[in-house]
């Protein structure tokens, strides 16, 4: 990635550095064997040997100031790569933190959106003459079929739903658009559901009710964003509440797209486990299936809205659902977790590149 330059620069620094100064150390040590080579010649040679033994001293003096300018060097060398490591790391935590913080936004507005259709085609629907018939007459065998098949219609264009319920005033389910399907929802008693008292409870027609992700047993366990509104009478706004539509949004596979679309790059995408986690921090879409519906992921936004965090390991950005429009949302987060120990050191054409204050204090070995 682009932002890693940095770190590559000090990493290239290092090998440079460690070079050079290794080839440094190399000819001054043989300058100083050769030094003291000449000094035990000239001292054969005696008083004819003396000129030459001085300069032989002088070789050695010279000798040992590079070793020193050459220590002193990589040491602050290493110091100085340190500390550009240290910085390039923290730029490139903080890049890709912002950048996790927007894509784990875009993540839960993109459901948001797609669930604010679905609280338009809940209070749309429940004004449908057939559905209206239906709950005006409960024990109506004709209109209940006749609202069976408008159902069924509907279904048949909106493919994103499991099912669609029509239920009376004291919570029988009286009509469904896929009978044949799921054959227990026909007379299933949602009185006690909560998505059911809460619809019957609206106050216009204009008002409709979402519940949180939860498995509807009557629709083979399945995951569902259940979206209710009161039916009322003569479709009117203001009618007095004949009974309750419930719609069953198709979770799974409609959060799955959302989470695993998710824009990452390649690198990321090997790294990242991008979720949507309701305002208990349940798990209600994980982009690589390693939580069960409703396992509470630990995080801690402590009243931000959005933003990330370092943790030993991992790198955690989050964003909460801003709503759109007339949908406020539910408290949910957009949370895409970095698995910062499976990222790899750079590589070298010799291996792997150890890091650049490792490198460096190797030399004096």
């Amino acid at each position: 990635m682009q932002e890693n330059r940095i770190l590559d620069l000090a990493y290239g620094m290092s090998d440079a550095t460690r070079d050079k100064i290794g080839r440094i150390e190399s000819i001054t040590r043989q300058t100083e064997i050769l030094a003291l080579n000449a000094r035990i010649e000239a001292a054969r040679a005696g008083a004819a040997g003396a000129a030459f033994g001085v300069v032989a001293e002088q070789m050695g003096e010279v000798s040992s100031d590079i070793q020193r300018i050459a220590r002193t060097f990589r040491d602050e060398v290493a110091r100085q790569t340190a500390e550009l490591e240290e910085a390039g790391t923290a730029m490139v935590d903080d890049f890709r933190g912002q950048r996790l913080t927007d894509l784990a936004l875009n993540a839960v507005e993109i459901i948001d959106r797609n669930l604010f259709e679905r609280s338009c085609d809940v209070r749309w629907w429940a004004t449908d003459s057939a559905v209206v018939e239906a709950a005006e007459a409960p024990d109506d065998a004709a209109r209940q079929a006749h609202a069976s098949d408008r159902l069924a219609t509907i279904l048949r264009s909106y493919t994103v739903y499991l099912d669609l319920w029509i239920a009376d005033r004291d919570g029988r389910v009286i009509s469904t658009g896929r009978p044949g399907r799921y054959p227990e929802a026909i007379g299933a008693d949602v009185s006690r559901d909560d998505w059911f008292r809460r619809a019957l409870h609206t106050r216009s027609g204009d008002d409709f009710i979402v519940a949180d992700i939860e498995r509807n047993r009557s629709l083979e366990d399945a995951a569902v964003a259940t979206y209710a509104t009161a039916i009322r009478e003569g479709g009117r706004e203001d009618g007095a509440v004949i009974g309750v539509l419930g719609i069953f949004f198709d979770w799974a596979p409609q959060s799955m797209d959302v989470v695993q679309g998710v824009g990452l790059s390649e690198e990321e995408r090997e790294r990242c486990r991008v979720m949507l986690v309701d305002a208990r921090h349940g798990i209600i879409a994980d982009s690589r299936d390693e939580a069960a519906l409703g396992e509470t992921y630990e995080f801690a936004p402590e009243g931000r809205g959005r933003g990330y965090d370092l943790e030993a390991g991992r790198l955690v950005a989050f964003a909460e659902t801003p709503g759109y429009e007339t949908y406020e949302g539910l408290g949910w987060y957009g949370v895409i977790e970095y698995r910062r120990e499976a990222e790899p050191r750079h590589d070298r054409a010799d291996g792997k590149r150890a890091s650049a204050v490792r490198d460096l204090a190797a030399v004096a070995s």
